[in-house]
Protein backbone atom coordinates (compact mmCIF):
# COMPACT_ATOMS: atom_id res chain seq x y z
CA UNK A 1 0.00 0.00 0.00
CA UNK A 2 1.59 3.33 -1.04
CA UNK A 3 2.29 5.48 1.92
CA UNK A 4 0.10 8.75 2.12
CA UNK A 5 0.31 12.11 4.34
CA UNK A 6 -2.58 13.13 6.48
CA UNK A 7 -4.98 15.01 4.69
CA UNK A 8 -6.08 16.80 7.67
CA UNK A 9 -2.66 18.60 7.91
CA UNK A 10 -3.10 19.64 4.15
CA UNK A 11 -3.87 23.64 3.96
CA UNK A 12 -6.87 24.42 2.16
CA UNK A 13 -9.77 26.16 1.24
CA UNK A 14 -13.44 25.35 2.39
CA UNK A 15 -15.62 27.28 0.08
CA UNK A 16 -19.12 25.29 0.39
CA UNK A 17 -20.63 25.02 3.52
CA UNK A 18 -24.01 26.16 4.86
CA UNK A 19 -24.47 28.29 8.20
CA UNK A 20 -26.86 25.60 10.37
CA UNK A 21 -25.72 22.29 8.34
CA UNK A 22 -22.53 22.96 9.94
CA UNK A 23 -23.62 22.61 13.27
CA UNK A 24 -21.81 19.84 15.39
CA UNK A 25 -24.80 17.06 15.79
CA UNK A 26 -24.07 17.28 19.90
CA UNK A 27 -24.89 20.97 20.06
CA UNK A 28 -28.28 20.46 17.80
CA UNK A 29 -29.22 18.31 20.82
CA UNK A 30 -28.70 20.81 23.49
CA UNK A 31 -30.18 23.73 22.20
CA UNK A 32 -32.92 21.52 21.19
CA UNK A 33 -33.31 20.69 24.95
CA UNK A 34 -32.84 24.24 25.95
CA UNK A 35 -35.54 25.46 23.93
CA UNK A 36 -37.61 22.10 24.66
CA UNK A 37 -37.53 21.61 20.92
CA UNK A 38 -38.32 17.94 19.99
CA UNK A 39 -36.30 16.48 17.22
CA UNK A 40 -37.14 13.50 14.88
CA UNK A 41 -35.39 10.62 15.43
CA UNK A 42 -33.22 10.66 11.91
CA UNK A 43 -31.47 13.80 14.26
CA UNK A 44 -30.89 12.00 17.17
CA UNK A 45 -29.65 8.89 16.18
CA UNK A 46 -25.75 9.54 16.36
CA UNK A 47 -25.78 8.51 12.17
CA UNK A 48 -26.72 10.39 9.45
CA UNK A 49 -30.12 10.87 8.32
CA UNK A 50 -31.12 8.36 5.52
CA UNK A 51 -31.75 10.84 2.69
CA UNK A 52 -32.04 10.71 -0.89
CA UNK A 53 -33.66 14.82 -2.47
CA UNK A 54 -33.69 13.47 -6.31
CA UNK A 55 -37.22 13.58 -5.98
CA UNK A 56 -39.55 15.97 -4.47
CA UNK A 57 -40.67 14.36 -1.36
CA UNK A 58 -37.36 13.55 -0.65
CA UNK A 59 -36.01 17.09 -1.20
CA UNK A 60 -38.99 18.19 1.13
CA UNK A 61 -37.88 15.59 3.68
CA UNK A 62 -34.11 17.36 3.60
CA UNK A 63 -35.59 20.67 3.96
CA UNK A 64 -37.34 19.45 7.00
CA UNK A 65 -35.09 18.70 8.73
CA UNK A 66 -32.75 21.52 8.22
CA UNK A 67 -35.51 23.95 9.47
CA UNK A 68 -35.77 21.92 12.58
CA UNK A 69 -32.28 22.28 13.23
CA UNK A 70 -32.64 25.57 12.01
CA UNK A 71 -35.12 26.53 14.85
CA UNK A 72 -32.58 25.69 17.15
CA UNK A 73 -30.76 28.64 16.98
CA UNK A 74 -32.44 31.11 18.70
CA UNK A 75 -30.26 33.75 20.37
CA UNK A 76 -26.51 35.66 19.46
CA UNK A 77 -24.95 33.39 22.04
CA UNK A 78 -26.40 30.26 19.65
CA UNK A 79 -24.93 32.12 16.66
CA UNK A 80 -21.76 32.82 18.11
CA UNK A 81 -21.70 29.02 19.37
CA UNK A 82 -22.09 27.75 15.82
CA UNK A 83 -19.85 29.59 14.06
CA UNK A 84 -17.13 28.99 16.74
CA UNK A 85 -17.64 25.16 16.61
CA UNK A 86 -17.13 25.31 12.93
CA UNK A 87 -14.18 27.29 12.26
CA UNK A 88 -12.85 25.02 15.01
CA UNK A 89 -14.04 21.98 12.95
CA UNK A 90 -12.51 23.72 9.92
CA UNK A 91 -9.13 24.17 11.58
CA UNK A 92 -8.92 20.97 13.18
CA UNK A 93 -9.36 19.78 9.21
CA UNK A 94 -6.74 21.66 8.03
CA UNK A 95 -9.16 24.33 6.57
CA UNK A 96 -6.88 28.04 6.43
CA UNK A 97 -9.58 29.80 5.35
CA UNK A 98 -13.54 29.48 5.25
CA UNK A 99 -16.70 31.12 3.37
CA UNK A 100 -19.47 30.26 5.33
CA UNK A 101 -23.16 30.37 3.30
CA UNK A 102 -25.96 32.23 5.30
CA UNK A 103 -30.00 33.14 4.06
CA UNK A 104 -30.55 35.70 7.16
CA UNK A 105 -33.68 35.90 6.11
CA UNK A 106 -34.02 32.55 7.88
CA UNK A 107 -32.68 34.09 11.17
CA UNK A 108 -34.61 37.40 10.88
CA UNK A 109 -37.26 36.61 13.12
CA UNK A 110 -35.98 35.88 16.31
CA UNK A 111 -33.14 38.13 15.99
CA UNK A 112 -34.49 41.25 15.64
CA UNK A 113 -35.27 41.56 11.42
CA UNK A 114 -32.68 41.06 8.86
CA UNK A 115 -29.92 43.75 9.38
CA UNK A 116 -29.43 43.18 13.05
CA UNK A 117 -29.80 38.88 12.15
CA UNK A 118 -26.97 39.66 9.61
CA UNK A 119 -24.61 42.08 11.64
CA UNK A 120 -25.01 39.35 14.81
CA UNK A 121 -24.09 36.87 11.80
CA UNK A 122 -20.97 38.90 10.84
CA UNK A 123 -19.50 39.84 14.43
CA UNK A 124 -19.71 35.95 15.07
CA UNK A 125 -17.40 35.32 11.80
CA UNK A 126 -15.24 38.06 12.95
CA UNK A 127 -14.86 36.67 16.60
CA UNK A 128 -14.23 33.21 15.76
CA UNK A 129 -11.65 34.65 13.20
CA UNK A 130 -9.91 36.05 15.76
CA UNK A 131 -10.27 32.95 18.52
CA UNK A 132 -9.05 30.08 15.97
CA UNK A 133 -6.86 31.80 13.41
CA UNK A 134 -9.08 31.10 10.71
CA UNK A 135 -9.71 33.29 8.04
CA UNK A 136 -13.48 33.45 7.58
CA UNK A 137 -15.36 35.90 5.69
CA UNK A 138 -19.23 35.57 4.47
CA UNK A 139 -21.58 34.58 1.65
CA UNK A 140 -25.17 35.21 1.93
CA UNK A 141 -27.62 33.25 -0.61
CA UNK A 142 -31.24 33.78 -1.22
CA UNK A 143 -33.45 30.87 -1.52
CA UNK A 144 -34.64 30.30 -5.19
CA UNK A 145 -37.67 29.10 -3.77
CA UNK A 146 -39.02 32.73 -2.95
CA UNK A 147 -39.50 35.64 -5.07
CA UNK A 148 -36.92 37.13 -6.98
CA UNK A 149 -37.58 40.72 -5.49
CA UNK A 150 -36.27 39.63 -1.77
CA UNK A 151 -33.20 37.84 -3.67
CA UNK A 152 -32.71 41.64 -5.13
CA UNK A 153 -32.83 42.99 -1.52
CA UNK A 154 -30.41 40.45 0.17
CA UNK A 155 -27.92 41.52 -2.72
CA UNK A 156 -28.63 45.00 -1.35
CA UNK A 157 -27.83 44.32 1.83
CA UNK A 158 -24.98 42.07 1.08
CA UNK A 159 -22.90 44.53 -0.89
CA UNK A 160 -23.93 47.43 1.93
CA UNK A 161 -21.78 45.26 4.37
CA UNK A 162 -18.90 44.15 1.75
CA UNK A 163 -16.41 46.05 3.90
CA UNK A 164 -17.75 43.80 6.67
CA UNK A 165 -16.69 40.42 5.96
CA UNK A 166 -19.07 39.44 3.02
CA UNK A 167 -17.17 38.41 -0.34
CA UNK A 168 -20.46 36.47 -2.30
CA UNK A 169 -23.43 36.31 -3.21
CA UNK A 170 -25.29 33.26 -3.79
CA UNK A 171 -28.80 31.32 -4.60
CA UNK A 172 -29.79 28.08 -3.12
CA UNK A 173 -32.33 25.69 -2.02
CA UNK A 174 -34.21 23.70 -5.09
CA UNK A 175 -32.48 24.45 -8.22
CA UNK A 176 -35.74 22.49 -10.45
CA UNK A 177 -38.14 25.50 -8.67
CA UNK A 178 -37.64 28.41 -10.91
CA UNK A 179 -35.11 29.68 -13.52
CA UNK A 180 -31.70 31.32 -12.91
CA UNK A 181 -32.69 34.39 -15.25
CA UNK A 182 -35.45 35.22 -12.72
CA UNK A 183 -32.78 36.11 -10.65
CA UNK A 184 -30.57 38.00 -12.69
CA UNK A 185 -30.88 41.33 -11.47
CA UNK A 186 -29.76 40.00 -8.13
CA UNK A 187 -26.70 38.84 -9.30
CA UNK A 188 -25.79 42.28 -11.04
CA UNK A 189 -26.28 44.14 -7.95
CA UNK A 190 -23.81 41.87 -6.37
CA UNK A 191 -21.59 41.94 -8.95
CA UNK A 192 -21.43 45.18 -9.53
CA UNK A 193 -20.76 46.01 -5.55
CA UNK A 194 -17.82 43.79 -5.85
CA UNK A 195 -19.03 40.32 -4.98
CA UNK A 196 -18.53 37.11 -5.95
CA UNK A 197 -21.22 35.49 -7.93
CA UNK A 198 -21.83 31.85 -6.24
CA UNK A 199 -24.81 30.36 -7.40
CA UNK A 200 -25.87 26.17 -6.84
CA UNK A 201 -26.48 24.43 -9.88
CA UNK A 202 -25.75 21.31 -11.20
CA UNK A 203 -27.13 18.90 -8.40
CA UNK A 204 -30.04 17.93 -8.97
CA UNK A 205 -30.86 19.35 -12.23
CA UNK A 206 -28.65 18.19 -15.18
CA UNK A 207 -25.58 20.38 -17.34
CA UNK A 208 -28.21 22.84 -18.44
CA UNK A 209 -28.34 24.17 -14.54
CA UNK A 210 -24.51 24.83 -15.30
CA UNK A 211 -24.61 26.46 -18.17
CA UNK A 212 -27.74 29.07 -16.89
CA UNK A 213 -25.36 29.83 -14.00
CA UNK A 214 -22.71 30.71 -15.88
CA UNK A 215 -24.94 32.69 -18.59
CA UNK A 216 -27.68 34.49 -16.65
CA UNK A 217 -26.44 34.60 -13.71
CA UNK A 218 -22.09 34.76 -14.56
CA UNK A 219 -21.05 32.71 -12.05
CA UNK A 220 -17.80 33.25 -10.80
CA UNK A 221 -18.19 29.82 -9.25
CA UNK A 222 -20.48 27.28 -8.85
CA UNK A 223 -21.96 25.44 -5.78
CA UNK A 224 -21.86 21.60 -6.85
CA UNK A 225 -21.47 21.83 -10.75
CA UNK A 226 -20.52 17.77 -10.85
CA UNK A 227 -23.83 17.13 -13.08
CA UNK A 228 -21.60 19.69 -15.68
CA UNK A 229 -19.58 15.99 -16.36
CA UNK A 230 -22.49 14.76 -18.55
CA UNK A 231 -21.76 17.54 -21.31
CA UNK A 232 -17.90 17.59 -22.54
CA UNK A 233 -18.37 20.89 -24.29
CA UNK A 234 -19.36 22.65 -20.93
CA UNK A 235 -16.60 21.14 -19.28
CA UNK A 236 -14.29 22.59 -21.68
CA UNK A 237 -16.14 25.90 -21.19
CA UNK A 238 -15.51 25.63 -17.29
CA UNK A 239 -12.20 25.22 -17.65
CA UNK A 240 -11.43 27.69 -20.65
CA UNK A 241 -13.05 29.89 -17.57
CA UNK A 242 -11.63 28.89 -14.76
CA UNK A 243 -14.90 28.69 -12.92
CA UNK A 244 -14.42 26.88 -9.80
CA UNK A 245 -17.09 23.69 -9.29
CA UNK A 246 -17.69 23.17 -5.12
CA UNK A 247 -18.03 19.47 -5.54
CA UNK A 248 -19.62 17.83 -2.21
CA UNK A 249 -19.35 14.18 -2.76
CA UNK A 250 -20.35 12.69 -0.02
CA UNK A 251 -24.03 14.82 -0.24
CA UNK A 252 -23.80 14.00 -3.57
CA UNK A 253 -24.66 10.28 -2.27
CA UNK A 254 -26.46 10.81 0.36
CA UNK A 255 -28.90 12.68 -1.05
CA UNK A 256 -28.73 10.36 -4.40
CA UNK A 257 -27.28 12.61 -6.56
CA UNK A 258 -25.43 9.05 -7.74
CA UNK A 259 -25.98 5.69 -6.19
CA UNK A 260 -22.26 4.71 -4.94
CA UNK A 261 -18.92 6.90 -4.34
CA UNK A 262 -17.38 5.59 -7.35
CA UNK A 263 -19.92 7.36 -9.49
CA UNK A 264 -19.23 10.72 -8.49
CA UNK A 265 -17.39 12.65 -11.02
CA UNK A 266 -14.46 13.60 -9.68
CA UNK A 267 -11.74 12.28 -12.41
CA UNK A 268 -14.20 13.36 -15.27
CA UNK A 269 -13.88 17.37 -14.19
CA UNK A 270 -10.50 16.49 -12.73
CA UNK A 271 -9.09 15.51 -15.48
CA UNK A 272 -11.17 18.13 -18.07
CA UNK A 273 -9.48 20.89 -16.32
CA UNK A 274 -12.05 21.72 -14.20
CA UNK A 275 -10.83 23.87 -10.84
CA UNK A 276 -12.58 22.13 -7.95
CA UNK A 277 -13.25 23.21 -4.37
CA UNK A 278 -13.93 20.20 -2.22
CA UNK A 279 -16.56 20.86 0.43
CA UNK A 280 -18.67 19.54 3.08
CA UNK A 281 -22.09 21.39 2.42
CA UNK A 282 -24.03 20.45 5.80
CA UNK A 283 -21.98 18.02 7.71
CA UNK A 284 -24.95 17.98 10.65
CA UNK A 285 -27.08 16.10 7.71
CA UNK A 286 -24.22 13.65 5.70
CA UNK A 287 -22.13 13.08 8.94
CA UNK A 288 -18.88 13.92 7.26
CA UNK A 289 -16.19 17.09 7.61
CA UNK A 290 -14.28 19.05 5.13
CA UNK A 291 -10.80 16.41 5.35
CA UNK A 292 -12.93 13.40 4.73
CA UNK A 293 -14.16 14.64 0.95
CA UNK A 294 -10.32 14.68 0.23
CA UNK A 295 -10.20 11.03 1.97
CA UNK A 296 -13.09 10.37 -0.65
CA UNK A 297 -11.05 11.47 -3.33
CA UNK A 298 -8.52 9.32 -2.23
CA UNK A 299 -10.50 6.19 -1.47
CA UNK A 300 -13.04 5.89 -4.01
CA UNK A 301 -11.26 8.07 -6.89
CA UNK A 302 -7.36 6.71 -6.27
CA UNK A 303 -6.26 10.65 -5.81
CA UNK A 304 -2.74 10.57 -5.11
CA UNK A 305 -0.77 13.13 -2.65
CA UNK A 306 0.38 15.01 -5.19
CA UNK A 307 -3.32 14.99 -7.18
CA UNK A 308 -5.03 16.23 -3.75
CA UNK A 309 -2.32 18.98 -3.08
CA UNK A 310 -4.11 20.35 -6.59
CA UNK A 311 -7.41 19.86 -5.19
CA UNK A 312 -6.10 22.27 -2.15
CA UNK A 313 -4.23 24.88 -4.51
CA UNK A 314 -7.40 25.12 -7.00
CA UNK A 315 -9.67 25.70 -3.62
CA UNK A 316 -7.38 28.47 -2.66
CA UNK A 317 -7.38 29.72 -5.84
CA UNK A 318 -11.30 29.67 -5.98
CA UNK A 319 -11.48 31.26 -2.82
CA UNK A 320 -12.31 35.26 -2.05
CA UNK A 321 -8.94 34.91 0.28
CA UNK A 322 -5.93 37.77 0.19
CA UNK A 323 -3.02 37.84 -1.22
CA UNK A 324 -1.31 37.17 1.13
CA UNK A 325 -2.93 34.24 2.81
CA UNK A 326 -3.41 32.72 -1.07
CA UNK A 327 0.63 32.78 -0.30
CA UNK A 328 0.64 31.41 3.14
CA UNK A 329 -1.56 28.50 2.31
CA UNK A 330 -0.42 27.75 -0.58
CA UNK A 331 3.43 27.44 0.31
CA UNK A 332 1.89 25.11 2.87
CA UNK A 333 0.26 23.04 0.53
CA UNK A 334 4.32 22.56 -0.87
CA UNK A 335 5.37 22.03 2.17
CA UNK A 336 3.02 19.07 3.02
CA UNK A 337 3.88 17.44 0.07
CA UNK A 338 7.72 18.14 0.85
CA UNK A 339 6.46 15.91 4.71
CA UNK A 340 7.27 12.03 4.64
CA UNK A 341 4.54 10.56 3.89
CA UNK A 342 3.53 8.04 7.07
CA UNK A 343 3.22 4.06 6.64
CA UNK A 344 0.60 2.81 5.84
CA UNK A 345 -1.42 0.88 8.68
CA UNK A 346 -2.59 -2.40 8.55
Amino acid sequence: MEHVRDVTRLPKAHLHLHFTGSMRPATLLELADKYGVRLPDALTGGEPPKLRATDERGWFRFQRLYDIARSCLRSPDDIRRLVREAAEEDVRDGSGWLEIQVDPTSYAPLLGGLTPALEIILDAVESASRATGLGMRLLVAANRMKHPLEARTLARLAVRYADRGIVGFGLSNDERRGMARDFDRAFAIAREGGLLAVPHGGELNGPASVRDCLDDLRASRVGHGVRAAEDPRLLSKLAERQVTCEVCPASNVALGVYEKPGDVPLRTLYEAGVPMALGADDPLLFGSRLAAQYEFARRHHAFTDHELAELARQSVRGSAAPQDVRARLLAGVDDWLAEEPAAPTA
